[in-house]
């Protein structure tokens, strides 16, 4: 069943306590070097603040391993970066749920923005400790998930808390309900041709991916350093390359699974050493010589996987085809990127690199969805239910 979202609920006079994924990159000095997932915040802040209400967000930053005297994972930055960016005041708490932030929540007024510390400065987010996670539930009035990253998690703050809230209003935010409606939806009833594009380094990683989407897609097109492990298996040469040998058995199983659905590289480009500089060479996939590795599919794939998906009415992409950030060897992941954007379909970006490729190639406009969550959107893929969501309620 579909969820409330925030829109749904009247936050007029009360405290809306929530979920963000404020885990942005910060530079030495501790200054913000991409704040995009602040700003895909701003809608669901925003329509609080519009309507009455104020907002206490939560987050975590980073994998701290000590308590808030680790500065570098402090999300001081963040605050302050959204104070930038909207015209309502910013405040920010030095603690979670400690005398700081109680005295902050009784004081904060319709219309304000509290930013509590780093959750993982506290041991019982990670734990999912129900002390801690009613100490956090007892600050807002409904509570709101808007951090998809984090969705596929049992964290407190996206578990414990909404189990905590009790009956009170438990929505998603406009971010996640819009991951759920492309990842989920569009998945569990695509426009046909379905193609799913999956490239990256591990099979290990995707594995259970693979799997999942070779029962529901027309095409699964194979790339990156993956495609390698898939070539070991098959008996074939791949020089330097890098691959997974633990996982041979398994390739195996999915080449036999997938039969003509599962589509491997037909050549590939490879060079003697990881650097745009190499000795370069397009090979027969299988063919990698001595001294070389594979770091792109090769041409005639790249041709042949672009047709394929320009002819798609849904694609699902996650993980890039080579190393994308030296070229020559992007020319792959571009074909990739360019057949999408010229394509008619419903086209879901899932994440991690797949999402920098697209940016890098300025396509970001060109294409319905751009996931925010890596790890979740791949769990997503594998068909898992998140009990993050399942918390909440139902329209």
């Amino acid at each position: 069943m579909p969820k409330k979202t925030i829109a749904d609920i009247d936050p007029a006079a009360k405290a809306v306590l929530m979920r963000v994924d404020f885990n942005v990159p910060l530079d030495d000095s501790l200054a913000i070097t991409d704040d995009r997932r602040i700003r895909m915040a701003l809608p669901s802040i925003q329509s609080v603040l519009d309507r009455g209400g104020r907002v206490i967000l939560m987050s975590h930053l980073g994998r701290p391993q000590g308590d808030a005297s680790d500065t570098k994972f402090s999300l001081a930055p963040a605050a302050k970066r959204l104070g930038e960016t909207i015209d309502n005041p910013v405040i920010f708490a030095t603690d979670t749920v400690g005398d700081d932030a109680r005295k902050k929540v009784a004081e904060l007024a319709d219309g304000q923005v509290l930013v509590l510390e780093n959750l993982r400065f506290n041991a019982g987010e990670k734990q999912g400790d129900a002390e801690f996670s009613a100490a956090l539930a007892a600050f807002g009035d409904i509570y709101c998930n808007d951090a998809f990253g984090t969705c596929h998690r049992t964290d407190a703050s996206m578990v414990g808390v909404p189990r905590a809230m009790g009956e009170k209003p438990k929505v998603v935010g406009f971010l996640v309900a819009r991951e759920i409606e492309y990842l989920a939806d569009a998945i569990s009833n695509p426009q046909r041709p379905f193609v799913a594009i999956i490239g990256g380094a591990k099979v290990s990683d995707k594995i259970n991916v693979i799997k999942n989407l070779l029962g529901i897609c027309d095409q699964v097109l194979i790339g990156g350093a993956m495609a390698y492990t898939f070539e070991l298996a098959l008996g074939h040469q791949t020089g330097e390359s890098r691959v997974e040998p633990d996982y041979v058995d398994l390739a195996n199983e999915l080449i036999a699974l997938g039969g003509e659905r599962l589509r491997l590289p037909m050549d590939t480009h490879c060079g003697d050493d990881f650097s745009s500089d190499c000795n370069k060479r397009v090979v027969a996939a299988g063919e990698i010589p001595a001294g070389f590795e594979g770091l792109d599919i090769g041409p005639k794939t790249a041709e042949l996987h672009a047709s394929v998906v320009r002819n798609a009415k849904t694609v699902v992409w996650n993980g890039p085809m080579g190393v994308f950030e030296k070229p020559p060897f992007d020319a792959g992941t571009r074909a990739i990127a360019d057949a999408i954007a010229e394509s008619d379909s419903i086209s879901i970006i899932g994440g991690g690199d797949s999402a920098a490729a697209i940016q890098q190639f300025g396509l970001e406009d060109k294409v319905s969805h751009i996931s925010t969550g890596g790890g979740a959107s791949l769990a997503m893929l594998e068909g898992q239910k998140f009990e993050a969501v399942e918390l909440l309620d139902e329209l």
